[in-house]
């Protein structure tokens, strides 16, 4: 066998693999489905047009045979059958239609008078109507439609047409059909490849895009092209998701280790006092002491965590469908009530204007927890002598919750930074930086906003939210 031969086997596997692959793609099979949907309606319209334009020139003759047939009779009842059989003669002879006319005239025992085709015996039944069959005319067979009539004297009268240059119409116009219907199919499959490969190219981009961000390279990107077409925009989308995605992967990775660095030092300071409050012959006294230390600093992580899961569950946005309309007004009052010891102990002069009338869509715990983060940091950060000022606003659009200090304030620069986790601008004042991060979050949870404003001096925190509509 010849190294060719010995190599078609393997030729002919790899050409089926690869119909096997151009047949499982869902873009080639939509296209040829498309196209082969386009390919039907095209035949069904040519074959609509094939039967009308075949039922025209059928139709057409119809009329003339039973016209001439008509005339014939006429003649026969108007001059006899000798002036019958001269026009009929004559009509062959004219050469109007000579090569198509069909003409007979016999007697009742099948006795050829005048005409152009043999006498067989279907020709000397009368028709009713047209009959469409073969019959020996000038020696050759016809295929014709003819139509028969009994005269008076019970002779027979065939008036008929040959086919020849129907037949020839209709082969030809069945010929275009095939090989237009083979062109439209060669037309849809071409298609269906061409389609196949451009969907390919642009959903191929996607997949490597994803194969490198699934390796773990996050900055990876879908390029996207100068069109504005379905795939530009999809491809814009999900970069815009991906940008979303890195930003919060760096936020877990920036917690996690945020949380490692804080839960070390307490842990440790936990440890170092266990530590030395197990050593044999401790004073009972400094175990006491020891163990409260290790409560308090336990505590204290416990809000952490609690302040973590509150921001987490507000990010998550489970709680919205809870919501209920609230008055800010009897939230803002409730919290103001709350820190009124705090305040006057700390000698911070604590004043309250509300709006007339403040209602919006909300958590009424979580609204509580933010304004609440925000009245704790404005205490804790007023100025001498110390003033803040809690209250409402209301616009026809939005109402909002307005604290505002007298204290230091924070830079324009850093204001971006201030609602990242376990972001502190002052490492002095305790804290662990989780308080106006848990604002955010909660003001994201209720499409509300964030604005830190310049009070000169001090700082003005307000979340405004969308109004709640009167229905």
């Amino acid at each position: 066998m010849s190294p060719a031969g010995l190599d078609y086997p393997g030729r002919e596997k790899g050409l089926l693999a690869d119909a096997r692959r151009l047949w499982q793609s869902v873009a080639f099979r939509l296209a040829l489905g498309y196209g082969v949907s386009v390919v039907l309606f095209m035949m069904v319209l040519l074959s609509v047009l094939y039967v009308q334009t075949i039922g025209v020139l059928q139709n057409r003759i119809d009329r003339q045979l039973v016209s001439a047939s008509h005339r014939m009779l006429s003649h026969f009842e108007a001059y006899g059958p000798e002036r019958l059989a001269d026009d009929i003669t004559e009509n062959l002879t004219d050469g109007v239609n000579s090569d198509t006319e069909i003409y007979l005239l016999a007697t009742a025992s099948g006795k050829k008078i005048a005409g152009n085709i043999a006498v067989s015996r279907d020709l000397l039944r009368p028709t009713f109507g047209i009959t469409e069959k073969q019959v020996l005319r000038d020696g050759r067979l016809s295929y014709s439609r003819y139509r028969t009539e009994q005269l008076a004297d019970g002779s027979i009268l065939v008036v008929g047409r040959d086919l020849r240059d129907q037949r020839d119409l209709e082969q030809l116009v069945g010929n275009a059909l095939m090989a237009a219907a083979v062109v439209a199919v060669l037309l849809a499959v071409v298609g269906a490849v061409v389609f196949r490969g451009q969907l390919e190219s642009r959903v191929g981009a996607i997949r490597r895009t994803a194969a490198q961000i699934e390796a773990g390279d996050l900055t990876q990107r879908i390029p996207v092209s100068g069109r504005d077409d379905e795939f530009a925009r999809l491809s814009h989308d999900i970069n815009m998701m991906l940008d979303r995605i890195e930003i919060l992967m760096d936020g877990v990775r920036h917690v996690s280790n945020t949380i490692a660095h804080n839960l070390r030092t307490p842990l440790s300071r936990i440890r170092a006092k266990l530590e030395v409050a197990s050593r044999p012959g401790t004073d009972p006294a400094q175990m006491a002491q020891a163990t409260a230390f290790a409560i308090r600093e336990i505590e204290e992580l416990t809000v952490v965590f609690d302040k973590l899961l509150q921001i987490a569950e507000a990010e998550s946005g489970a709680r919205r469908q809870a919501f209920q309309p609230v008055s800010l007004n009897d939230i803002v009052a409730d919290v103001v009530e709350l820190y009124e010891p705090v305040a006057e102990e700390k000698h911070v002069e604590l004043q309250v204007h509300m709006a007339d009338e403040a209602v919006a869509p909300g958590d009424k715990d979580l609204l509580a927890s933010a304004i609440a983060n925000l009245v704790d940091n404005a205490i804790k950060y007023a100025g001498s002598p110390a003033r803040v000022i809690v209250g409402t606003r209301a616009t026809d659009e939005t109402v909002s919750v307005v604290v505002q200090d007298n204290g230091p304030g924070i830079q324009a620069i850093e204001r971006s930074k201030v609602g990242t986790r376990f972001f502190r601008l002052n490492r002095r004042v305790p804290g662990y930086g989780l308080g106006l991060a848990s604002v955010t979050a909660i003001a994201s949870l209720h499409h509300a906003t964030l604005h830190l404003d310049d009070a000169g001096p001090g700082l003005i925190a307000r979340i405004e939210l969308p109004r709640m509509r009167s229905t």
